[in-house]
């Protein structure tokens, strides 16, 4: 699939390289995978298996526990870092495959990543 969107530049981008990623990671049911959407506002984390294509656990700073906390971007990234380790762990999911979207391994995509592995997922 080919994109090219005039004045799109970012976008593009953007989706070009989660396009080339999703071709070398899958989710298996032993090891499915996390994926991590990031918006201007808010940050979406789903531990997805790809072989039936189904959401197995998610979370979400918009959720009332997290909308509601006091501090930055980040620290509710975190926060939804270590509530989708607490969710996965509840499932009996112990390790998964890194899903970066296409984003930068940085800020608060690198926050929730490293709040998960503190909350005892292997990433």
């Amino acid at each position: 699939m080919a994109y090219s969107i005039k004045g799109k530049g970012k976008f593009v981008a953007r989706k070009r390289r989660h396009l080339r990623l999703r071709k070398k990671i899958n989710g298996t049911p032993e090891r499915p995978r996390l994926v991590v959407t990031r918006s201007n506002r808010h940050m979406v984390a789903q531990v997805i298996d790809d072989t039936v294509g189904h959401t197995l656990v998610s979370a979400s700073d918009i959720e009332a526990d997290v909308a509601g906390a006091e501090g930055t971007k980040t620290d509710k990234a975190r926060k939804v870092g270590a509530l989708i380790a607490e969710r996965a762990k509840a499932a009996g999911i112990s390790a998964v495959v890194f899903d970066r979207g296409g984003n930068k391994y940085a800020g608060r995509v690198a926050a929730v990543a490293e709040a998960a592995r503190e909350g005892g997922l292997e990433l």
